[in-house]
């Protein structure tokens, strides 16, 4: 432990002179993994009047390089460290599986985009730059590695204060820049999430739509709107019928390409004049 805390000192103390600097973020992982070993990191600074900002990326194969790219133009918004800091305000540190639905391995947005990390368990820091604004901070264990233990989780989690006072220091000024940016991606994707397919569905159709992309399972659905699991599976017959397709796979590339297609969104279901 004393020469983790060396080790975690000399590097603090090499961030300091840095903060404000392109340097900051590959020493601020440098930091971490001193700390505790992982495979591999991202860090994103998710603006409200801006597109995705990603500051260090370790993925180092073109098909994952693809995947991220895709992810951070859209699909983003169904990832659960982007949604419980958007929809609960979640920030300090967490575990992906603290956070993610149940049978998330299941859903669409694991198999197309998370899947191709390869990782085999994430843990991340968000932390709030102000309501609309925020930094994730992603370090991720392959395949070929051991999950996160106790001890590490530990450990991260209670430097948490030090990582985001970093962050605060490093990218609160950009939070004012971007104040009056044209570019609202992430608003309007969320939007897009919240009325896609309700011109089209009943109010009940469209909350159980929802919670299947957000990747939710029948009981899971069942158990949150109060109705039985056969009342879900009706209601996600008749949505599929009405959208036009006939898996949650085909549901999800539905919604991923109504969002590509939008040039200039202002509002409501995206698959008007998408469909």
């Amino acid at each position: 432990m004393t020469s983790h805390l060396l080790d975690f000192s000399q590097n603090l103390a090499a961030i300091m002179p840095e903060i404000g600097s392109d340097r900051l973020p590959s020493l601020l992982i440098s930091m971490l993994k001193s700390l505790v070993p992982f495979d591999n990191a991202v860090i994103l600074h998710y603006r409200r009047n801006a597109s995705v900002a990603v500051y260090y990326n370790d993925i180092p194969t073109l098909e994952r390089k693809t995947q991220i790219d895709g992810f951070v133009n859209s699909a983003f918004v169904l990832d659960p460290f982007y949604r419980a800091a958007t929809d609960q305000q979640v920030s300090g540190f967490h575990r992906l599986s603290d956070l993610a639905p149940e049978d998330f391995e299941k859903t669409e947005y694991y198999r197309t985009y998370f899947k191709y990390t390869e990782i085999n368990d994430e843990v991340g820091y968000i932390v709030h730059l102000s309501p609309t604004d925020f930094i994730n901070i992603s370090l991720g264990r392959d395949n070929s590695t051991q999950r996160f233990n106790r001890t590490q989780i530990s450990i991260l989690h209670d430097i948490n204060d030090v990582i985001e006072e970093i962050c605060k220091q490093q990218w609160d000024s950009e939070v004012k820049d971007n104040t009056n940016h044209e570019n609202q991606l992430p608003g309007q994707l969320d939007s897009a999430l919240k009325y896609f397919g309700t011109a089209y569905l009943t109010d009940r159709e469209s909350q159980v739509v929802q919670l299947f992309l957000h990747g939710h399972s029948t009981k899971s659905i069942a158990e949150r709107l109060r109705i039985s699991p056969e009342t879900v599976k009706l209601h996600r017959k008749n949505s599929y019928a009405k959208l036009d397709v006939s898996s949650q796979a085909e549901l999800f590339y539905l919604f991923i390409d109504s969002l590509a297609s939008l040039t200039s969104y202002s509002g409501g279901d995206p698959l008007v004049g998408y469909l």
